[in-house]
């Protein structure tokens, strides 16, 4: 099953593209390979001794996770104490973050300095964006209530995947990459309004239906935590090179910011 994550989805995890040899014919002398055909990394054996990366691990993938998350929270912690009152500058650390994120998911191949980069403007972006919030009245304690909320959320979606609650297939695929589209594009028309039309837009943002809409929002990020564990655990299994792990971590991070901007956005309308 090919992912649904736009990090994953060029890499080949996949069990129905032949990428890497994946559900290709055997050739000459692959026999001697039992996963040819079957595993996206298998390859035919080279004829001379040739250096290979090991195949990732869990501990890999933990491992470039702490460290990504590492750094949006030292990211955020900066943001938080020095751009609280700068706004303007939080708004483009944001869009740097944005298009560092682009940039990688269109690499063949991951370069852990980007990663990392995306992370720390990411962070500083959130940092000061939950410095604003915090400051607001009523607002006081609601960057932690979303912190909180979105550590459940991942803890929650983690249990349901490991004891197969929630089942990733091709159907489930398509229907979280589908809600995924239109809850996009729903928010990208409201922004329209809003900046043009001014006030709240179409309403997607306060009141019951901005309520209803953020819920759908933290649903819709903790579907796409299941689609990240399976393409971690595809990635384990198939022996993908350690260098996966990266990507792995890079697509959590992109998941887990999304659940925490759309909790902190819930938190702030039952608040208001």
């Amino acid at each position: 099953m090919r992912s649904s994550n736009p990090v994953f989805s060029r890499r080949g995890f996949s069990r129905d593209t032949g990428y890497a040899g994946f559900n290709a014919p055997p050739q000459a002398g692959g026999a001697a390979n039992p996963y040819a055909g079957t595993n996206p990394y298998a390859t035919q054996a080279p004829p001379q001794y040739t250096p290979q990366t090991r195949p990732m691990t869990m501990d890999d993938v933990v491992t470039r996770t702490a460290m990504t998350l590492g750094t949006v929270i030292a990211g955020a912690t900066v943001g938080w104490i020095f751009l609280t009152g700068a706004l303007g500058f939080a708004v483009f650390a944001g869009l740097v973050a944005m298009g560092l994120g682009f940039a990688q998911t269109f690499m063949r191949r991951p370069v852990p300095a980007l990663i990392l980069a995306y992370a720390a403007f990411e962070g500083i972006f959130l940092g000061a964006l939950s410095g604003a919030i915090n400051d607001l009245p009523k607002m006081g304690g609601a960057p932690m209530q979303a912190v909180l909320g979105t550590m459940a959320v991942f803890v929650a979606m983690l249990v349901a995947y490991k004891t197969r609650l929630v089942r990733v297939t091709a159907r489930f695929t398509r229907f979280v990459i589908i809600a995924a589209l239109g809850f996009v594009l729903l928010s990208l028309v409201n922004m329209l309004f809003m900046v043009f039309g001014g006030g709240d837009g179409l309403g997607f943002r306060s009141g019951g239906l901005g309520i209803l809409f953020g819920v759908v929002g933290v649903v819709l990020g903790a579907l796409f935590l299941a689609l990240d564990f399976k393409q971690v655990e595809d990635g384990i299994a198939y022996g993908a090179p350690r260098e996966e792990s990266w990507l792995a971590a890079f697509g959590l991070t992109m998941t887990l910011v999304w659940i925490y901007l759309e909790m902190l956005r819930l938190v702030q309308i039952l608040r208001d």
